[in-house]
This record gives structure tokens, sequence and C-alpha cells, in this order.
């Protein structure tokens, strides 16, 4: 490997002039920095993490916390984006980020635990289970923390608009004349809870009347639970004119269950999603949804975390709401 007195050799300086003019010191002139910088890509140097961490005392790595209940990990498509957008944004600002778990190889240790050991700066939690006592472990510690989709008093969070979400997907179907909506939910969650308020005002803001036996308690990221759950719900007359899925993946089973019963969608009966997610657009026919922001979410979690770290005294916690958009597919029809 090659350190700066290599480099201090080759050019005939000091080492401390080779680190000044690495490090972009303005005691070093413009024409010396030049010819050890062009030097030093020569001779293919590369600062060293751990001297760096050393004198900055940060190690310029953000720990990562995520879980996903369904199981999906990262084919998981909202998560996968978000978490992309975060990465992307840690790296164009110098930051790498390391997955944490509860378990590193056979050696048991709490995730809070697993984040010392890696010595990240911070750590963004993005997972389902915001109960689990490894989240309260964190969120009670001293690292800089930023969750995703859940609100802690005490720490800044970046969350989809979920509530006006699902109030502006109500409004669209009922601008179209359905006024029989029922409403397959998702887990309890504060997601779910968020998507449930917005499904409730949207209602009552429409002038339509919520039915409890069109309200069922599904599970996120689950085509399964939902094909039984709208096979269940077809059993029974009448018939609601439109059904509101956990998500778009779980309206797969949706689709299928609909089709089983000889239903035409939206002929029949109409389908609306939730997330946005590309495969929503290759269903048949194309699934009309709410389309999260998943760049803007994971990007605005790392520049809010990276700021926790950077500037500890002037960043503010907060709660970052990232807005979406309702996607139009062809699985809503009007109703005259």
């Amino acid at each position: 490997m090659v350190s700066l007195k290599d480099i201090s050799q080759r050019c005939g300086v000091s080492i401390a002039t080779v680190s000044k003019a690495l490090n972009d010191h303005k005691d070093v002139s413009p024409q010396t920095k030049e010819r050890l910088l062009k030097v030093a890509k020569e001779m293919g140097y590369f600062p060293n993490s751990q001297a760096r961490a050393l004198k900055t005392n940060r190690t310029f790595n953000l720990g990562v916390m995520f879980s996903d209940e369904a199981g999906r990990g990262l084919t998981h498509e909202f998560f996968a984006k978000v978490l992309n957008s975060f990465k992307t944004e840690a790296e164009l600002s110098g930051y790498d980020i390391t997955f944490i778990s509860k378990n590193l190889g056979s050696r048991k240790m709490s995730t809070y635990e697993h984040c010392r050991y890696r010595n990240v700066d911070g750590i963004g939690i993005i997972c389902t289970d915001f109960s689990d006592p490894d989240v309260y472990e964190l969120i009670n510690g001293e690292l800089p923390v930023v969750t995703i989709d859940h609100v802690f008093e005490c720490r800044s969070a970046v969350v989809s608009n979920n509530e006006t979400g699902m109030e502006q997907l109500v409004e669209y179907v009922t601008k179209l004349g359905h006024k029989k909506l029922a409403f397959i939910q998702g887990k309890r969650s504060a997601v779910m809870e968020k998507r449930m308020n917005g499904f409730f005002k949207g209602c009552r803001n429409c002038g339509v009347e919520v039915k409890p036996e069109w309200l069922l308690t599904g599970e996120y990221q689950s085509p399964q639970l939902t094909y039984e759950l709208t096979k269940k719900m077809l059993a029974e007359k009448p018939l609601p004119t439109c059904i509101f899925m956990p998500d778009d993946y779980s309206a797969i089973g949706g689709y299928n269950a609909i089709k089983d019963a000889g239903l035409r969608i939206p002929d029949d009966i109409s389908v609306v999603g939730y997330d946005g997610i590309a495969y929503a657009d290759f269903l048949s026919p194309r699934l009309t949804s709410y389309r999260q922001d998943t760049a803007g979410i994971g990007a605005a979690a790392a520049k809010k975390l990276i700021a926790q770290i950077e500037n500890p005294a002037t960043t503010l916690t907060e709660i970052l709401t990232i807005d979406g958009a309702v996607s139009e597919g062809e699985s809503v029809t009007r109703i005259v």
C-alpha cells in the first residue's frame, strides 16, 4: 500500500507537505499541490480509512437497520428504492453504508452493540416493527438516528404523506362516481393508522358512508391473504363498487379473487392499490395507485442523518413529510 512517506520521497518534500496537499490546505502552493496530487494518483495512493477516523473522529460510515416482517427483504420494491436513494445520497457526501443486524456470525449482540462494534457515525431505521426493543435501544442511545415512516418524539423522521395520499385516492375514485368503497387495510402500524385516517377523512369529505362490513384487516405484502379477504367480501351482497387494497403487491391477490369470482376489472368492480411500484404497471388492467416518492424519502433521510452527524448543534429534530401523487391506471371505471 502506498503511504504518504512514499509520495514524499518520490517528490522530495516533507510528509507534512504531502498531507496538507492531499487535504487541500491553503498553505501549499497550487503548483506543488497539483504535482503531489498527480503523483499520488499515479502511484495508486488511497487514504487509510482508519487513520482518517482517528483524525476526524468519524468513520464516514452510516448504519442501516432494515427489517421486513413480510420476509421479502430487498425484493420489497418500496424499501429497496428507499434504500437505494439513501445509499446514493450518502455516497455523494462521502459516506459508506453498512447493514446492521443482531447477529455477527455466531456472536449475539443487540443492534446498538453492533453499531458500536462497527463504529458507525449514525443510523437510519427502516423497518415494519418499530416496537422492537432493539429499536428503542437505538432511539434512547447516543448515536444520531433518523427513522423512516415512523415518528418518535425525540428523533428526526422522514415520512411519506400516507394520510393525504389516501385522501387523494378516495377523492379520485369518488369523482368517478364511486360511493360504495371497501378497504382491506394492512396490519396495525403507524402507516396503517395514517392510511386509515386518510380513508375515513376522504370518505367524510366526499359524502361517502363507510360500512363496517367493507372494512377488513389483512397484511401488507400478502397477496394470499388479500385473495382470501377479497373472496370473502365478494361472497356477500351488496358488493362495493371499488376495493382499496393494502398495497400494490397485495393487489395481485385481489385481482385473482375478482377474476375467480367471474367478475371483470374495472367493468364489474374497480380496484386501487398503494405504493406505485413498477410491477403495478404490468397488471392487467394497469393498477391505479398512489405512487410514493421513494427517491425523495431515501435522499431526505440520508441528508438529515448526515446533517446531524456533521452539524449536531445547529440541526433541528424534525419530521419531514414527503408527498407522492395518484398514479392513474385503468383499474377504476367511471360510474354514470
